[in-house]
């Protein structure tokens, strides 16, 4: 078992839900987060009156699920990136779990 953790900027989240579904992988958890491209956003939001919104709509999946299942979210992930044409690939990783109950 491991841990699988994506990230897809809003526009993308019925696409990740779709591979989810394509690769089997049928239990995972998600949550909104707001993600940055470079610190400079960051400093512009921590000021009183920020000039810019914060970071863009982004969600995070994450899911424990076997080796097989991955390597199959994985293929889909690449051929979903090539064919995109913005810059918010979606953007996956792999934890190896030690231990588990």
């Amino acid at each position: 078992m491991k841990l699988l953790i994506v990230t897809v900027v809003e526009e993308f989240e019925k696409d990740i839900l779709r591979l989810f579904k394509e690769a089997n992988i049928e239990s995972f958890s998600s949550s909104d987060i707001d993600g940055y491209k470079n610190p400079t956003s960051m400093v512009r939001t921590a000021s009183w009156f920020p000039s810019e919104s914060g970071g863009v709509e982004s969600s995070l999946f994450f899911s424990f699920t076997e080796n097989e299942k991955i390597e199959a979210l994985f293929r889909l992930i690449e051929e979903f990136n090539e064919a995109l044409e913005t810059n918010n690939p979606i953007k996956a990783i792999v934890v190896p779990i030690e231990k588990f109950i």
